[in-house]
């Protein structure tokens, strides 16, 4: 195993607001009990095989909830992204992490926790030749090899400079382990997160069309249902993500998953607003009527949150 600190990744101050002036106070539905049942085991599986973990370095509201019924998000490659989006509370720094052990621990956590379902996720490596999408495919060949009936849904980045060369990576390695005679499930997401005339503040580094140009290529794979998420409470207005919903559909993404936007901290992005209730209520009314087949809206959803369920 070769795994390295990060003694370069720092947390880079976006936004140093002392309040948020255009958001009212935090509604009750906002606060999440830590939750209890299997939560010491998942984070045991977890810790002991010294995996990260969206839940944890992106400091998902969801983790208490999550780990307390057996499941969590694997964060490949490290804990230190290359890019720096206003929102995430992932560390942004140069890594220096990289351990080609990773794909074996991350089957061993899934096999202790007995999971049917594995939600595989990563920083940007934009450092990386291939972006990182090599450890996808031996993590996926790892998993299928301990269980050949596995679900999977890769939450990928937008694989900058190399999208192509990466989905071949990824299918190329996938198919090998196909069993033929088992049906699994098999999702592709790649989040555009927000409207595009927001993507200079809130996602520097990266590009809407080339978010859609990403989900694109994953249609296109056979066995492959394309998801996506976005975030309110930025200033956006129904309209335009109206108008977003619409540009995944014409790509061919069938999954969407609707959620507010919390601020991790004091240096992140504000929130402008609350989403009311009956506004995720509409927003799902929306996804459906332009024909995804699997939508959720409400203001704790997350692009992984309750991901095994099959909705029609």
């Amino acid at each position: 195993m070769s795994k390295e600190p990060s003694p370069t990744s720092i947390r880079i101050p976006v936004f140093d607001h002392s309040a948020e002036p255009n958001a009212s106070r935090m509604p009750m539905w906002i606060r999440q009990p830590l939750g209890s049942n299997k939560f010491s085991e998942t984070a045991k599986a977890i810790h002991s095989n010294s995996l990260n973990t969206v839940c944890e370095q992106a400091s998902c509201p969801n983790r208490g909830e999550c780990w307390s019924h057996g499941t969590a998000t694997f964060m490949l490659l490290g804990d230190t992204c290359t890019r720096a989006c206003a929102f995430c509370n992932v560390i942004t720094g140069k890594p220096t992490w990289f351990d080609d052990e990773e794909p074996e621990r991350i089957a061993n956590a899934v096999k202790e926790m007995g999971l049917d379902y594995i939600v595989l996720t990563s920083v940007n490596r934009d450092d990386m030749p291939d972006g990182g999408a090599k450890i996808f495919a031996d993590t996926i060949t790892a998993l299928r090899k301990n269980k050949s009936d596995i679900g999977l849904e890769l939450l990928t980045p937008d694989f900058n400079r190399c999208q192509e060369e990466a989905v071949e990576i990824i299918m190329s390695q996938l198919n090998q382990v196909k069993d033929e005679n088992v049906e699994v499930q098999m999702v592709w997401g790649h989040n555009v997160e927000t409207i595009p005339n927001f993507y200079k503040t809130v996602r520097k580094g990266s590009s809407y069309e080339r978010s859609l140009k990403m989900l694109e290529l994953a249609v296109q794979q056979e066995g492959i249902e394309a998801k996506s998420a976005i975030m309110m409470g930025m200033g956006e207005t129904e309209a335009q993500v109206t108008e977003v919903l619409k540009d995944l559909r014409s790509v061919g993404v069938q999954r969407i998953a609707m959620g507010q936007y919390l601020r991790p901290t004091r240096y992140h992005l504000p929130v402008k607003e609350y989403v009311a209730l009956e506004q995720f209520e509409e927003y799902e009314k929306i996804a459906k009527s332009l024909g995804f087949t699997w939508a959720k809206s409400g203001p704790m959803v997350r692009s992984s949150y309750h991901a095994e369920e099959i909705q029609k």
